[in-house]
């Protein structure tokens, strides 16, 4: 992951935590089974996040917006999920997980926060 502190647009950070992501499943063990599935869950969600947020950025209307980002929010936390998962049953090591680990709570965040002020904007255009 990168480590420089300037700010990146979701779509390239969630461009970046899908491209670390297929590499760190690539680096698991495809002969044991737990490897291979929790590589195809997380490969699954950590490649969605981007993928729906494109989506959302072509949306219909608001609510479509709204929906494809809902979808990528709760694949980021699946990801993380995964990740933990990862850690906690020492299938590959924590210092290889970390930064993963921390930039899927950070986009987690930040698709929050991106989805709590579009409904509020939304509501508040709903009420004028």
């Amino acid at each position: 992951m990168k480590t420089e502190k300037t700010p990146q647009d979701i779509k390239d950070r969630s461009f970046s935590f899908a491209v670390e992501i297929v590499k760190l499943c690539r680096s698991l063990d495809p002969k044991c089974v737990s490897s291979r599935n929790i590589s195809y869950q997380l490969t699954k969600a950590g490649t969605s996040i981007g993928a729906n947020l494109e989506e959302a950025h072509a949306g219909q209307s608001r609510s479509d917006f709204i929906h494809k980002l809902s979808i990528a929010s709760k694949e980021a936390r699946e990801a993380h999920y995964w990740l933990r998962i990862l850690s906690a049953a020492e299938i590959s090591t924590s210092q290889d997980l970390t930064p993963l680990i921390k930039e899927a709570n950070e986009v987690v965040s930040i698709l929050t926060a991106i989805l709590r002020n579009t409904k509020a904007n939304t509501s508040n255009s709903a009420l004028s």
